[in-house]
């Protein structure tokens, strides 16, 4: 896809040509273009510059509104309602009413504003945790920097293996291949070089340009960034993500259901409660039309949608801290039903740190413990040994090599490289090697650069005698073919055919146990006038192989067995070899009976691959076609899955998963924007934390839902019964508005931070299609609902002589119920009535703002009398009673239904 852009990029004042010349320019037009060098930018240029053009990521949404966020708080039709309630009275004189009934508007769109805006900044703040790094030179020096901080005319090196951060010009290159499928279509890696190419040249044959979010499968490169941010290729294709429609989870279709269900019954109850006074009783029509509001209020659980929104977005802000960046808060309801995890194994699985964990040399084998100083814990039948000979083979992978110590942004030094050329770097100066002078001492005078037909890289080295000689390293076969001596004891030795099949035997020892094996050689240099030649690869003597290995993380092995313990399989999807994949599987804990390949599946037709799916928990070899097609297998049998991704390819497996899960490390944007939770550190268990925590949160959301909503239903019903019986208005309008104030904010709100039941992590999946509202705690909102009707009523008909005492005792009451009915939803999971300080707190408060109404002033504003002690003795029974029934009404429903 060419750019359309037409304007060229000014660049410190000036303007530069368009991205769709870069490659017809000559490196040096380039740089001068870009005000740019071989040495890069400067730290100050560069600053300037971000300043300039911002940060190079991919802006898809945007920025929080408060106005617009106010707004929607006047969508309500529940505020409509009341301000319409409010004017009626003001007509009819009654204009202390109205004027509390706006207060309590005011207050109701306030707080819900303030949740919705807190959330809606909570979700802004998650977004800028993840980060990814790239290698940038900066006045001369390599610099390892969060790839955002990448600007036009940066110089940035490429390695295989690396997500290029932007889109560049090449610089220089050795044998560099770039998957560019996601931006042409062509299934086969583009081998890139520096010529000059004609202006027409199409962008799927622009074989000197790199592009954001695409892959470099091979090979190195420098490159002189040109285009970031929303100005690159990519930067077109995601911006296609953004009006991609965001399917609803079955939470936000059930909430909106249950809307409709409310404002259907709330209009059936009016029309009755209308019906039955105007017909049958005496009652006046202003009576009738409050009753009407009250109704309508009570029913309504307006303080529900921010409450909901703020618990989820509490829950994100927890999940973040532990490493699990949650996109879209509503994702918990899904994270409860997921029973089955895909997830790849590099870096998420494993720590995507290489390390040397056995040597071969000198006709020994050495293992290697983790720590600083290798060499003196080398150990051979469990005696610790100083070889030289292991000294050679680390000296060979130390100075045949690319990688380097630089610094990061954050002017740290470290390691930069290719894992596996860091792995041997790192090895040699475990071992006491100085790197750095042992480089100097062996200066680099020549090299043959790694090919993946080639599958071995050679350096010429002047040494400190002033001979010359050549290191080989690669594929352990490959060099070991070469080779027609070995060093042993330190003399060069005849390499027999019978030695050739004792290491070709280790070789094979060391790929079984998941290693990565590397063979190691030299042999001297007499010529060193002319270029090196694959000559210098012949007659080499053997020094040793080195084993590396990815390592397991740590914590996986549990975080699986907590997975399979919770009821959800897991599934390892890995581009690596089945021998890798087997031994890694054996040391996590995931099943392996049978490893199927890539190939394995495209001979499948789709029978065969569901009951392949359905008995198979590796598969190796895998493209993300694959992944795709084993994404769709398993939804079509049923399972909710969430599905790990890092590359732009993975976006389609991850978009379309039940949840979503990125890498914040080494993923892409796109990925990224495509998902629905991001792991921080690519770490398996962060999404074994993120489950027990999408559990926890819908627990929550669980919890309030019935407390809000049988609240409510006890209010219709009651106000309901009381009208259709001829008591005549129970509670005001405005007791009610208060109720639903009081008790739909705080206490709602920190249920939402109540602690995860022991059991959280025991139960099974929760099916897909079970809602929110499950038919226990439908039966339970209904029950409650009857049991406070049958409560307060006697209540009020016991001083209905004096409507003011009785309108009080129904209005405290209540609230009193409020504080009860959260503890009794709270211990069918297992939760004491200290286990959430914060709710103690806000009963509390609750209780304690009512006792400001009662006996203060302000009681004439709600039209309430002070209680003495006989009414709070008659509260105090019927509050009893109420217990009771709830107790003896849950012992039933322990019988028919889960206790969920």
């Amino acid at each position: 896809m060419d750019s359309q852009s037409s304007v060229g990029r000014p660049v410190d004042g000036q303007s530069v040509a368009t991205d769709s010349q870069w490659h017809a320019m000559t490196l040096e037009e380039i740089y001068e273009s870009l005000e740019s060098s071989s040495d890069g930018l400067s730290e100050d240029t560069a600053k300037r510059r971000l300043d300039r053009y911002g940060q190079n990521e991919l802006e898809l949404e945007d920025a929080v509104s408060p106005f617009r966020v106010f707004l929607e708080q006047l969508t309500s039709l529940l505020i409509w309602l009341l301000l319409l309630a409010a004017a009626i009275m003001v007509v009819v004189g009654q204009h202390l009413d109205a004027g509390l009934i706006v207060a309590v508007v005011f207050l109701i769109t306030f707080f819900g504003f303030v949740q919705d805006y807190r959330a809606e900044q909570s979700i802004t703040a998650l977004r800028d945790l993840s980060t990814r790094d790239a290698i940038v030179i900066r006045d001369g020096e390599k610099v390892a920097l969060d790839s955002r901080n990448v600007v036009p005319g940066d110089l940035v090196r490429i390695t295989g293996g690396d997500i290029i951060p932007a889109d560049g010009r090449v610089v220089s290159e050795s044998n560099l291949d770039v998957d560019e499928s996601p931006l042409t279509g062509e299934s086969v890696a583009v081998t890139k070089s520096t010529a000059v190419l004609p202006k027409a040249t199409p962008l799927a044959e622009r074989r000197n340009m790199v592009y954001k979010d695409t892959i470099a499968t091979s090979g190195a490169a420098t490159v002189v960034v040109t285009d970031t941010g929303m100005d690159t290729e990519v930067g077109s294709i995601a911006t296609a993500l953004e009006a991609a429609a965001v399917q609803q989870t079955p939470f936000q279709i059930e909430m909106d259901r249950l809307a409709k269900t409310i404002a259907l019954g709330v209009a059936l109850a009016v029309g009755i409660v209308a019906a039955v006074e105007i017909f049958v009783g005496e009652t006046d029509l202003l009576t009738i039309f409050l009753a009407a509001v009250s109704i309508a209020v009570a029913a309504v659980p307006e303080g529900m949608p921010a409450v909901v929104t703020l618990s989820l977005a509490l829950g994100a802000r927890r999940m973040a801290a532990k490493n699990a960046l949650v996109r879209r808060l509503p994702i918990a309801e899904a994270l409860g039903s997921v029973d089955v995890i895909c997830t790849d194994k590099t870096g998420t699985l494993t720590e995507e740190e290489m390390t040397v964990q056995r040597l071969y040399a000198g006709g020994d084998v050495y293992e290697f413990a983790d720590g600083e100083s290798w060499l003196e814990q080398a150990a051979l039948d469990d005696e610790p040994v100083h070889p030289l000979c292991v000294r050679d083979v680390l000296k060979c992978g130390l100075l045949c090599n690319d990688a380097d110590i630089g610094r990061r942004e954050s002017g740290d030094r470290s390691y930069l490289g290719e894992p596996t050329e860091v792995a041997l770097f790192a090895a040699a100066s475990k071992a006491g090697m100085n790197p750095l002078e042992c480089r100097a001492a062996y200066p680099r005078l020549d090299e043959l650069e790694f090919t993946s037909t080639r599958k071995r890289m050679t350096t010429v080295h002047r040494t400190p005698d002033g001979d010359a000689i050549a290191y080989v390293k690669g594929a352990p076969e490959v060099v070991l073919e070469r080779c027609d001596r070995e060093l042993i004891g330190g003399e060069v030795r005849e390499l027999s055919t019978e030695r050739r099949r004792e290491i070709t035997k280790h070789i094979e020892t060391f790929a079984e146990d998941a290693l990565r094996v590397l063979g190691f050689a030299y042999r001297p240099v007499e010529d060193t006038s002319s270029p090196a030649s694959e000559a210098i690869e012949n007659e080499l003597v053997f020094l040793g192989l080195q084993g590396m290995l990815d390592p397991p993380r740590s914590e996986v092995p549990a975080a699986i067995d907590g997975c399979q313990e919770a009821g959800i399989d897991v599934t390892m999807i890995t581009g690596d070899n089945p021998v890798t994949a087997r031994a890694i599987g054996e040391r996590i804990g995931v099943a392996n009976e049978t490893v199927l390949t890539g190939g394995d599946i495209e001979g499948m037709d789709e029978d065969e691959l569901r009951a392949a799916v359905a008995s198979t928990a590796i598969f190796a070899r895998t493209t993300p076609e694959h992944k795709v097609r084993i994404l769709q297998t398993l939804q079509e049998l049923g399972h909710t899955v969430a599905m790990t991704g890092d590359g732009v390819n993975d976006a389609p497996a991850v978009k379309n998963a039940n949840v979503g899960v990125s890498m914040g490390i080494r993923g892409t944007d796109v990925t990224e924007q495509a998902s629905d939770i991001v792991l921080l550190d690519d770490n398996f268990a962060t999404i074994h934390d993120a489950v027990r925590e999408g559990r926890r949160i819908f627990d929550n959301v669980r919890k309030f839902v019935n407390y809000l909503l049988s609240g409510n239903a006890g209010l219709v019903l009651s106000i309901f019964t009381g009208s259709v019986a001829g008591l005549g208005l129970i509670i005001t309008p405005l007791q009610v508005l208060w109720i639903n104030l009081v008790t739909e904010s705080a206490p709602a709100l920190t249920m939402g931070i109540d602690p995860e039941a022991e059991d959280v992590m025991e139960r099974p999946p929760r099916p897909i299609d079970e809602g929110v509202i499950t038919d226990r705690i439908l039966t339970s909102i209904v029950g409650i609902a009857v049991f406070m009707m049958v409560t307060i009523l006697p209540l009020f008909y016991l001083h209905r002589s004096n409507l003011e005492l009785a309108q009080t005792m129904v209005f405290t009451s209540l609230i009193v119920f409020e504080g009860v009915r959260i503890q009794a939803i709270r211990w069918r999971y297992e939760l004491g009535v200290l286990s959430n300080p914060w709710l103690v707190v806000a009963v509390g408060v609750t209780f304690a703002l009512q006792l400001v109404i009662l006996y203060t002033p302000i009681g004439t504003l709600f039209g309430v009398t002070p209680l003495g002690a006989v009414h709070w003795l008659q509260i105090g029974v019927s509050v009893a009673v109420f217990v009771v029934l709830i107790g003896v009404f849950v012992r039933v429903q322990d019988r028919v239904f889960d206790r969920y």
